[in-house]
């Protein structure tokens, strides 16, 4: 059995945005008890991620490192159409994760206990993301 569904999130500008519970929702209530959750994220300046849910320092490092790597407004980018932020937006999106694949089981996602699914906003302004989440399994 296959069901699917997407979610609309509204993000407040860049950063992380802890959504598993949202994504165990969709899960439960596709009846699925046992199988594979796929979660999609239909952007290309925003992405998915698998972190540590506990301490929101994790998130903060994440951030900082990002920052170093990807910085915005580099002279080195051409692409700036929306931004200084527009770019490394974009890259920020190409090095994290786009699609996640978690395991279900007794209709939940089976999640460690200090992870957490992450929508990742790559932009400073607050944007609508829509995330498809299909579940796969008996």
């Amino acid at each position: 059995m296959v069901k699917q569904q997407t979610i609309t999130v509204k993000t407040a500008g860049r950063g992380s945005l802890e959504i598993s519970a949202s994504i165990n929702e969709c899960v439960s209530n596709s009846g699925i008890v046992q199988g594979l959750c796929n979660i999609f994220i239909q952007h290309t300046s925003a992405s998915l991620m698998l972190c540590e849910n506990a301490d929101a320092t994790v998130l903060s490092d994440l951030e900082t490192y990002m920052g170093h790597l990807v910085p915005d407004g580099d002279a080195m980018f051409q692409h700036d159409a929306e931004g200084p932020d527009d770019m490394p937006a974009h890259i920020r999106s190409i090095l994290t994760a786009g699609s996640l694949t978690i395991p279900v089981s007794e209709g939940y996602c089976m999640l460690g206990t200090w992870q957490g699914i992450f929508l990742w906003e790559h932009r400073q302004q607050a944007h609508i993301r829509k995330i498809i989440v299909t579940v796969y399994g008996e």
